[in-house]
C-alpha cells in the first residue's frame, strides 16, 4: 500500500493506495490538483489518468473508500450518502475500482463541502 495526504484548504487527511495496477498508477501521478465536484456527500474529480474498469470494480461502497470512475477519469471520495443511497452507504453512479481508502476520519470531508480545490500527494 502507498501513503498519501489529501490537502482540502488547511485540512490535511491521510489516506492509502492499494496495490492494485489502477492504484500503482494514480499514485505514479502524483501529486495532482484538481477541482471538486460534489454529488450528495461523495467528492470527485478528475485526474490525468485513463483506466477501464477491473477487477475491483463495483457499486458497493463504504464511507472511506476511494474509488476511480472510468467514465470521468476520477477519483471518488466518499464519506455518506450519495443520491442514489437507500440507506446511509454511498452508492455511486455506476461502478468504481476501489483505489484505496481513508486512514483518518471521513467525517472530515463533511466540513469540508463547498471548497473547490483538492491537492492529493506522495507522502
Amino acid at each position: 500500500m502507498s501513503k498519501i495526504r489529501i490537502i482540502i484548504k488547511d485540512k490535511i487527511i491521510n489516506a492509502e493506495l492499494f496495490d492494485t495496477d489502477c492504484a500503482k498508477k494514480i499514485f505514479e501521478a502524483l501529486p495532482i490538483e484538481s477541482s471538486i465536484n460534489e454529488w450528495g456527500e461523495e467528492f470527485y474529480f478528475t485526474i490525468p489518468v485513463s483506466y477501464g474498469n477491473d477487477n475491483t470494480s463495483t457499486r458497493k461502497v463504504k464511507v472511506g473508500d476511494i474509488g476511480y470512475w472510468p467514465p470521468g477519469n476520477a477519483l471518488c471520495i466518499f464519506f455518506g450518502p450519495t443520491p442514489m443511497s437507500t440507506s446511509n452507504d454511498p452508492v455511486p453512479a455506476s461502478e468504481v475500482n476501489i483505489v484505496g481508502r481513508i486512514t483518518d476520519d471521513p467525517e472530515v470531508f463533511k466540513g469540508l463541502r463547498g471548497i473547490k480545490k483538492i491537492l492529493i500527494e506522495k507522502l
